[in-house]
């Protein structure tokens, strides 16, 4: 049996002053997916309520399921995704140009999964490492010729890392930092392992766009906070760097990249912070009346979403799924949506083909099953993917099948949208 841990203080500044935002009842892990022989087999299932520290802000959920559970063996490879690609490509080029490193620097990435970012530093000449805890993920890094240690980054690591290879000019924090149980010895891990001069990308998806566009789904297990740039700035500070640029990137629902340098060295700050504070204030992302308007509107999203898919199945119409992501398990349960709704999802990532998707038992499939047992309606599940995905189904739109976005609200996507793509 799987133990959870309940949250009692906030995760960044201890504080006890905990405000429920959301409850989303008891849901299965995100990617935990299932065989065949599982499916008769007990599933744990754990709360998930989204609360807001009253003191510094930081949005999180509070429960904490043990990361040896949701992270040691993995099915998410950032391989699969072409745009992943391109934003490696676009994360050299800012680490080059914007940042001024130089080939030959010691790039250093935290969760760092199959090693695509990596590649692309390591096609410039960078010399780069990876720190990857799931080991299947890691063991595939390494065989595709990216340096991994298999570990969970925290202050310990950071200093055999220094130890053993030097500090890092470049330390690349992608999309984990929302993922992290320990945030403390893992911010202060980032500390130990940079050089003076060195500077660290931090990269999550950004609470802004989550609160303007109901990104609701994106609230899984895995992901244990969801950041402002008022929240990041004050963690930087506790451990002694210092939030100097911040970019925004359309990745994942909306996402920023904010760059710490050591604050012993008097970094130059660059207006963006200032700017990304301004509109966070201007939206009200710390008023409780604002988060009650987030809270109905994510009522509506599933009210829509359900109304259109029993109109759609009323007229006989056939349903799938595009993109067993983590988020579309969040977006199933709460809508209530089963294989009796949508017979079967696809995914490009063979590590979940064939398998069935956590609390609703939905089997996932290559894309080939679009042209096997061609649905007439797509649901775009990994809607943060919806112009590649799209771009990559041109042969399902010329047959005259269509693309329903779940979020902000249920719609589809128009022909123009589609030929963009």
């Amino acid at each position: 049996m799987i133990a959870s841990k309940h949250l009692y203080c906030c995760r960044l500044c201890d504080s006890e002053r905990l405000h429920l935002l959301l409850d989303l009842g008891e849901t299965a892990l995100a990617n935990r997916f299932l065989t065949a022989e599982q499916l008769d087999q007990p599933e744990p299932k754990f709360p998930l309520r989204l609360v807001q520290c009253e003191r510094c802000g930081l949005v999180q959920i509070d429960e904490t399921v043990p990361p040896s559970v949701l992270f040691s063996h993995y099915v998410y490879v950032s391989g699969t995704s072409e745009l992943i690609h391109r934003h490696a490509d676009w994360l050299t080029r800012t680490a080059t140009e914007r940042y001024h490193l130089q080939s030959g620097d010691f790039v250093l990435e935290l969760a760092s999964n199959d090693g695509t970012v990596l590649k692309a530093f390591q096609r410039r000449h960078f010399r780069v490492l990876g720190v990857e805890p799931a080991v299947n993920i890691m063991h595939r890094a390494n065989h595709e010729g990216i340096p991994t240690i298999g570990a969970f980054f925290n202050e310990s690591i950071g200093k055999y890392v220094r130890q053993s290879s030097g500090p890092a000019k470049l330390i690349l924090a992608r999309h984990v930092l929302a993922h992290v149980a320990e945030l403390h010895s893992f911010v202060a891990g980032i500390r130990t392992a940079l050089a003076d001069d060195g500077i660290a990308l931090v990269e999550v998806p950004y609470l802004l766009p989550f609160f303007q566009n109901v990104e609701f789904d994106t609230i899984y297990h895995e992901h244990l906070c969801y950041f402002s740039v008022q929240t990041l700035q004050a963690l930087g500070r506790r451990f002694g760097l210092e939030l100097v640029d911040v970019q925004e990137v359309e990745i994942h629902g909306g996402s920023i990249v904010a760059a710490f340098r050591p604050n012993a060295v008097a970094p130059t700050i660059w207006p963006t912070v200032e700017e990304f504070l301004h509109r966070e204030q201007a939206c009200g992302l710390n008023r409780p009346e604002a988060w009650s308007d987030f809270a109905d509107s994510v009522q509506r999203v599933r009210t829509t979403l359900w109304a259109e898919i029993d109109r759609l199945c009323r007229k006989g119409k056939k349903l799938a799924g595009y993109g067993a992501a983590a988020k579309a398990m969040t977006l199933l349960a709460f809508a209530g949506i089963g294989v009796q709704d949508l017979p079967y999802i696809v995914d490009r990532n063979p590590l979940k083909q064939g398998l069935f998707t956590p609390g609703h038992h939905i089997p996932v499939c290559g894309p080939e099953r679009l042209q096997s047992d061609p649905p007439d309606v797509l649901i775009l599940l990994a809607w943060n993917f919806a112009r590649e995905i799209v771009a990559q189904q041109a042969a399902f739109a010329q047959r005259g099948g269509r693309f329903l976005v779940p979020i902000p609200t249920a719609h589809y996507l128009e022909a123009s949208v589609r030929l963009a793509g």
